[in-house]
C-alpha cells in the first residue's frame, strides 16, 4: 500500500462516472456503496415512484457515511443526484425522529431551497417528516409558525437563517445533521460570515456533509472550521486529472467572447486567477475590460520589463493581485502555490498548450480550476484532446444575462442584510438622517437612475474587498465580528484518524 493510502473506484456499467475515495489503509473502513433495499419500506416506497431503478453513484457512495455518522465532503456536478444523496440517508434517520429541528441544510439561493424543499416532498409523501424552506424576500410567518410546530428538516439560506438564530426564533439545540449544498456558492455569494456566525449557535456533536461542484481551497478551508476529520468522496468524473483540479469550458460566440467571460467571472467570483491570450493586443484589452468593471487586474507580455514583471508577479503571489492577464511567453516561470483559476480566453493553435495553461493552478497539493472559452470549431478540438490526454472535461451552458442579474441582486441583498445585523445603534440613528433624501429620489425624475448608482458604488466596493476572507486565518475580515476561527487545516490522507 502507498503513501496515498486506499483507493475505492466504483462505476456505472458505461464507465462514464465513478466515485474516488482516498483514505489510510489502517484507518477508516471502506462503506461499500448503497443498494435501494437497504433501506426502510417507506423510502423504497417513495424511490420506486420516481421510477429510480437503482441509485445514482453519488447517492449510493455518499448514503453509507452519513448512515454511519461519518462527516463527508463530495465533489459532484451539477444535475448528479446530489439532491437525493442527501435527503434519502437524512429522511431515513428523520423518519422516527422527535419534533424540533433535527437536521440543517444550508443553501446558497432562494431558487435551490426551493428545489429541495419540492424534491423532500417527493422523497417524503405519506410519511410523517416534516419540513420547511427559510430565505428572504418572503412572509417570516410561515417559517415561525413551522418552528413552533417542530418541524424536523430546515432547509435555508444562511441571511435568513441567521436572522432567525440571532432572535431566538429557530434553535439547533435538536440538531443532529449539517448538510451544505453547493458550498462554492455560497462563498461565492458572500455568505462567509454569515455561516462562521451560524457556527456559533450550531451543537458541538453533530453529523456533516459538505456539497460541491469544485474544490477550490476556500471550500476546503470552510470544511475546516465545520467538518471532523471529513472524507473525500468526489464523483465529477473519471481520469487522473480530476483528483487534481477541474476542466471546464463554455462554447461561445467569439465575437462575445469578451461578455460571455464577464458573466463568468460574475458568477464564479474567483479569488485570483491567470486570463491567458494569444497576443500582446488581446492582453491589453482583456486587461483593460476587467477594470472597467472594476476588478484589480494588471497585464505581462513579452516587451514588459524584468523589473516591471517582477512587480506584477510579486503582488499576484502575495494575493495583492486579483487577475492576471498574460500571453504564454511572457507567463513562462510562473509557479504560484495559491493560484485558484487559469481562463483560457483564446485558445492556442497547439492543444497542447492547453496542459502547460492550465497547470499554473492546482499547484502544491491545492486543487485548481482551469475554464475555456471556445468557439465550437474549437470546441470539437479540445474535446479530442481532452480524450487523448485522460481529462474529465466538463461542458457547462453559458450563464444568461439574467441568471447575472439575479445572482448579482441576491448577492448584494445578502450582504445588505448581513450590514444590517451588524449595524449598531449609532449607526442605525446615522442612517435616519437620509429617510428626507430616500422620499426625494423616489419623487425625482432621476431617482431611480440615482438609486441605481448607489448600489452600483456599493457593489464595485465589494468587488474591491474580495469575498472579505482572511485567507490566513480564515476567519472574517470584518471587524465588529467577533467570531474568531482556528488556523485552517485541511486534513490530509494520513489526519484522517477515527
Amino acid at each position: 500500500m502507498n503513501e496515498k493510502g486506499n483507493k475505492l473506484q466504483m462505476e456505472q456499467e458505461n464507465g462514464t462516472e465513478q466515485m474516488q475515495h482516498d483514505a489510510p489503509s489502517s484507518f477508516v473502513e471502506i462503506l461499500p456503496p448503497a443498494q435501494i433495499d437497504d433501506f426502510s419500506d417507506e423510502i423504497q416506497k417513495a424511490i420506486s415512484k420516481r421510477g429510480w431503478k437503482e441509485l445514482m453513484p453519488v447517492q449510493a457512495g455518499v448514503a453509507p457515511y452519513l448512515m454511519a455518522n461519518h462527516d463527508v465532503i463530495v465533489q459532484s456536478r451539477t444535475g448528479s443526484g446530489k439532491t437525493a444523496a442527501f435527503l434519502l440517508p437524512i429522511c431515513e434517520r428523520l423518519k422516527n425522529s422527535g419534533a424540533g429541528c433535527q437536521a440543517l441544510i444550508l443553501i446558497p439561493t432562494r431558487e435551490l431551497a426551493s428545489q429541495v424543499y419540492n424534491e423532500f416532498k417527493l422523497l417524503t409523501e405519506g410519511m410523517n417528516i416534516t419540513a420547511v424552506p427559510v430565505y428572504g424576500g418572503t412572509s417570516y410567518k410561515p417559517q415561525l409558525d413551522a418552528f413552533k410546530s417542530g418541524v424536523q428538516l430546515v432547509i435555508g439560506t444562511p441571511g435568513r437563517l441567521l436572522d432567525h438564530l440571532i432572535k431566538g426564533s429557530l434553535s439547533l439545540k435538536t440538531m443532529k445533521y449539517l448538510i451544505f449544498d453547493e458550498a462554492d456558492e455560497m462563498l461565492s455569494m458572500g455568505f462567509y460570515r454569515d455561516m462562521v456566525r451560524i457556527r456559533e449557535f450550531l451543537p458541538r456533536q453533530r453529523t456533516a456533509a459538505m456539497f460541491s461542484a469544485t474544490m477550490a481551497d476556500s471550500v476546503k478551508r470552510l470544511a475546516n472550521q465545520f467538518l471532523n476529520n471529513p472524507e473525500f468522496l468526489s464523483f465529477s468524473g473519471d481520469g487522473v486529472h480530476i483528483s487534481e483540479m477541474d476542466h471546464i469550458f463554455y462554447t461561445v460566440d467569439p465575437m462575445q467572447k469578451d461578455r460571455a467571460m464577464m458573466r463568468i467571472i460574475e458568477l464564479e467570483d474567483p479569488d485570483n486567477a491567470i486570463i491567458f491570450c494569444n497576443t500582446r493586443n488581446e492582453v491589453e484589452y482583456v486587461a483593460a475590460l476587467l477594470k472597467r468593471f472594476g476588478y484589480d487586474a494588471d497585464q505581462i507580455s513579452g516587451d514588459l520589463s524584468q523589473s516591471a514583471r517582477e512587480d506584477v508577479m510579486a503582488r499576484l503571489k502575495k494575493k495583492n493581485l486579483r487577475f492576471l492577464v498574460a500571453t504564454d511567453i511572457a507567463a513562462r516561470g510562473i509557479d504560484i502555490s495559491n493560484l485558484e483559476y487559469v481562463f483560457i480566453y483564446d485558445m492556442h493553435k497547439d492543444t497542447d498548450q492547453y496542459i502547460h495553461r492550465a497547470g499554473r493552478t492546482a499547484r502544491a497539493g491545492n486543487r485548481g480550476i482551469a475554464i475555456s472559452l471556445v468557439s465550437q470549431l474549437e470546441a470539437a478540438d479540445l474535446k479530442k484532446f481532452a480524450r487523448r490526454a485522460g481529462i474529465s472535461l466538463e461542458e457547462r451552458p453559458l450563464p444568461t444575462e439574467e441568471q447575472v442579474r439575479t445572482r448579482l441582486s441576491e448577492k448584494l441583498a445578502a450582504h445588505l442584510e448581513a450590514m444590517l445585523r451588524d449595524a449598531s445603534s449609532a449607526v442605525r440613528e446615522r442612517t435616519k438622517r437620509y429617510h428626507g433624501l430616500l422620499k426625494e429620489l423616489s419623487e425625482h425624475e432621476h431617482g431611480e437612475e440615482m438609486l441605481l448608482l448607489l448600489i452600483d458604488s456599493f457593489h464595485q466596493n465589494l468587488i474591491k474587498a474580495g469575498r472579505g476572507i482572511d485567507h490566513e486565518t480564515a476567519a472574517p475580515a470584518r471587524p465588529e465580528i467577533r467570531q474568531s476561527a482556528p488556523k485552517p487545516r485541511f486534513p490530509s490522507n494520513r489526519q484522517r484518524r477515527r
